[in-house]
């Protein structure tokens, strides 16, 4: 005749040679949460703390010369400049740090924060410019690692 098998501890050998582990590791799973979802990390704009700025075009004209922006890295620019009605226009390159307008009223009307061009009073400091790309580009490399540092963010 044959006995009922044996209870055991569990993880302990069965007489035959077998082990229950796979049956108390199934049971314990059971007894597991499943795993919660996880929400994502997200910025609040237009909050008191924390301003959504209007970006810097990419593209505009302004006096007698288009811009258009040719790289872009944290809060480094490059734009390429070209003199409007000309048919061979000379290309110039600038370079800039970008810096942020917070929102302001005018007249009852509120301008919302943006991004902007450096004013012509901090050419030098903030904008330069080249008729050299490579020079140009070689800037633009040294701001956009240097201006990270200042904010306290890392060049990704």
């Amino acid at each position: 005749m044959n006995s009922p098998p044996k209870q055991s501890a569990p993880g302990q050998e069965i007489p035959g040679g077998a082990s229950n582990v796979k049956s108390v590791a199934a049971t314990v799973a059971h007894q597991i949460p499943p795993p919660v979802p996880k929400t994502s990390a997200m910025a609040k704009a237009r909050t008191k703390e924390r301003h959504s700025y209007k970006p810097l075009r990419r593209e505009f004209q302004r006096h007698r010369f288009n811009y258009r922006q040719i790289a872009r890295e944290g809060n480094a620019a490059l734009y390429e400049q070209s003199w409007l009605g000309s048919s061979n226009p000379s290309i110039s390159y600038e370079v800039i740090r970008i810096r942020r307008r917070d929102r302001f009223q005018v007249d009852g009307r509120f301008v919302e924060p943006a991004e902007v061009y450096p004013r012509s009073e901090l050419w030098g400091v903030d904008g330069f410019t080249f008729t050299n790309r490579d020079k140009a580009f070689a800037k633009f490399s040294e701001i956009s690692l240097v201006e990270p540092a200042k904010t306290g963010r890392e060049v990704n």
